[in-house]
């Protein structure tokens, strides 16, 4: 008989699928700030690189806490959202629409990882890992700050761009 999954294995599990998540797009981000046209939205892809180097510090520290080794598991929701990422860039490459489509694409992340770190924040506070909790909010509010940014770029001037031509 299987051993009964219980919320720690879970929260472990999860955090692996974030982990996992976090490395790739760490890849993905340079690719979209080179093929980015706007210099402004090319500086957030780089700004949130670094961010994101930052973030999977701290995933190492909640792996740290809950005593397991810092390792991901093939996620294949980020998988499926880079994938489209990467379409967007080779179908819209050098045209007027390609910014307005990376940010969609960049937007798709930070919403994916703002709903897995919200979870994640829920489960580490309903098993007492108050540290990983702690880690878990910081990354949560830098990912919903980069949202707002992508949001104000695109209502500011990337769509504009996209429609002008």
């Amino acid at each position: 008989m299987a051993k009964a999954k219980t919320l720690s294995d879970l929260f472990h599990d999860t955090l692996k699928d974030i982990y996992f998540a976090e490395k790739k797009i760490m890849s993905a981000l340079p690719k979209m700030a080179k093929a980015a046209q706007n210099d402004e939205l090319q500086a957030a892809f780089e700004k949130h690189l670094v961010e994101t180097e930052g973030q999977v510090e701290r995933l190492d520290a909640v792996f740290e806490e809950i005593g397991e080794t810092p390792r991901g598991k093939t996620c294949d929701a980020i998988m499926g959202i880079l994938d489209e990422g990467k379409e967007i860039m080779s179908e819209y490459k050098g045209t007027p629409a390609l910014d307005a489509g990376l940010l969609a694409a960049a937007q798709a992340v930070e919403h994916y990882e703002i709903s897995r770190y919200g979870t994640l924040i829920t489960w580490a506070d309903e098993l007492g890992l108050s540290k990983a909790s702690k880690l878990l909010k910081e990354t949560l509010a830098e990912e919903k700050k980069t949202d707002q940014t992508l949001t104000g770029l695109a209502k500011s001037v990337v769509n504009a761009e996209a429609e002008a031509a």
